[in-house]
């Protein structure tokens, strides 16, 4: 059967974690603002992105599934559909509201504190996001690629 080996997809999204890390370790500390937040919220998706890419390589390699959309939007469905796991289901829906957010028109408001906040407005209504929000969407983020990883090579929890 042969095992699978990672694609640069997941490598990426651990990449992206690592940059992710440093603007919420350092850059947030030193430079509170809502530009830091936002590149943040960038990084965490491109992890996201790069996690459920390396998914579906995996699936295409053991052959679960023929071929690999190109479209987002559409990776996130046959990912749900294909692997049927409740922590994909809710971080694929999780990356589209992250999308959502760093689309949206946003304000800002107490800079340079430590209760700064973007504050999105999405179709679905007000998102603040602060320190303590993205940090745990970054801890979230980090989870799921741990996650995807032991789903990949075949560990169990």
């Amino acid at each position: 059967m042969g095992i699978y080996k990672m694609s640069n997809a997941l490598e990426a999204a651990r990449e992206e974690m690592k940059r992710a890390d440093h603007l919420l370790y350092v850059s947030l500390k030193y430079t509170r603002t809502v530009d830091v937040l936002k590149s943040l919220l960038e990084r965490l998706i491109n992890a996201l992105d790069a996690t459920t890419d390396d998914l579906l390589e995996y699936a295409l390699e053991k052959k679960k599934i023929r071929e690999k959309p190109e479209n987002l939007g559409l990776k996130g469905e046959l990912a749900k559909k294909t692997f049927k796991d409740e922590t994909i289901n809710e971080m694929i829906d999780f990356a589209l509201t992250l999308k959502k957010i760093n689309r949206a028109e946003y304000k800002r408001s107490r800079e340079f504190r430590r209760h700064v906040t973007m504050t999105a407005i999405t179709d679905t209504g007000i998102v603040n996001i602060n320190i303590d929000v993205i940090k745990e969407y970054y801890f979230k983020t980090r989870d799921y690629i741990e996650h995807a990883e032991k789903l990949i090579t075949g560990e169990k929890d």
